[in-house]
């Protein structure tokens, strides 16, 4: 049986300031709010091209990491302590049909950042990576020592960008954690940050969107899988269990340890048809769905399987069951149906 896993409050809390690239998005805020609640120091860089400005906590500048110069810059003037790096492109689809892009944006700019943080003698790095860099599952759950054979443009540079920061740690003296997310999912338990992309390929907020008569009906993809309701089954991880993780792999960086992969998921899973079944229950909507052809390249199940988080990090998802997930991602769609705009 593992140990009993610390709470965030008995984590050790890092060293400021950190330079969180990305912090005006998704996972990125949710992170950067925690950090502030511990009283951490954080600098959000981030161009707004995806993410939002009113998610920002704290210090922002608004920067592109693709200017080597000024991102060389904000380093020497701030000199932070230590990076997490969330900034990336993120879609499978998109990444298919302009790969350039990707390679641009996830792999060249992570070489600029990489190169500003060695500038200014900066070491540690958290990485948000992906599941995606496995590829097709040879066995599931997958864990760590799963081949790493992506098979989307998306999934090949997010493994790049895991070669960059093992070859820079080798050389440089780098130290870095690849953290590779499962399904992220839910929203912050007041109401105040959730999941805003455009477009939103995402099924909780698709699903939500019908509730709140944006969308008409929901599309499943598939649904005669190997599975008990014919429908894809995926682990599903709170963002705040994902921001507590990114917590935790800081604390070690700066304690020492020189390279962390890990897994982020819950090893369990839930299937298309019951995501659906609980946004019913949450809203209160039928939700019409409909099932069309399937997805090219959409495996019948994806789970994190292994200890390392727990081994390592000494962490445990504690809020992503699937009913508090989709509450939580409920209550701020309801509070922000256009977004963060009204």
């Amino acid at each position: 049986m593992p140990s009993p896993v610390p709470s965030a409050s008995q984590t050790p809390v890092p060293t400021g300031p950190l330079l969180v690239t990305g912090g005006a998005g998704y996972i990125g805020s949710h992170t950067v709010r925690l950090l502030r609640s511990l009283g951490v120091e954080t600098i959000v860089v981030d161009d707004l091209s995806t993410g939002h400005a009113a998610a920002v906590d704290g210090d922002f500048e608004q920067l592109d990491l693709g200017d080597l110069e000024a991102l060389k810059d904000c380093f020497q003037r701030r000199r932070p302590a230590a990076v997490v790096h969330f900034a990336a492109r993120c879609y499978v689809g998109e990444s298919v049909t302009d790969p350039a892009s990707y390679y641009l944006a996830n792999v060249h700019h992570t070489w600029n950042l990489l190169e500003a943080m060695r500038a200014a003698d900066c070491r540690d790095i958290v990485f948000s990576s992906s599941c995606a860099t496995y590829g097709e599952p040879q066995f599931v759950p997958l864990t760590e020592d799963h081949p790493q054979l992506p098979i989307s443009p998306y999934g090949k540079t997010k493994l790049h960008m895991e070669h960059m920061l093992d070859d820079y740690a080798r050389a440089y003296g780098l130290r870095f954690a690849a953290l590779r997310y499962f399904n992220a999912a839910g929203a912050s338990a007041d109401g105040r940050l959730g999941e805003v992309h455009e477009p939103e390929t995402h099924l909780i907020p698709l699903a939500l969107q019908v509730a709140l008569g944006q969308r008409a009906e929901l599309l499943i993809f598939g649904g005669d899988y190997d599975t008990p309701d014919g429908t894809c089954i995926r682990d599903y991880i709170h963002v705040e269990d994902l921001a507590d993780a990114h917590l935790r792999a800081l604390g070690k960086l700066q304690a020492g340890t020189q390279c962390l992969q890990v897994n982020l998921g819950t090893g369990d899973g839930y299937s298309v048809q019951e995501v659906i079944d609980g946004a019913r229950r949450a809203t209160g909507h039928p939700i019409p769905a409909r099932i069309v052809e399937r997805r090219p390249g959409d495996p019948p199940r994806l789970l994190a399987g292994g200890s390392r988080a727990i081994e390592q990090l000494g962490w445990q998802p504690r809020r992503s069951d699937l009913d508090a997930i989709i509450q939580d991602a409920w209550n701020f769609m309801r509070a922000h149906p256009k977004g963060y705009d009204v």
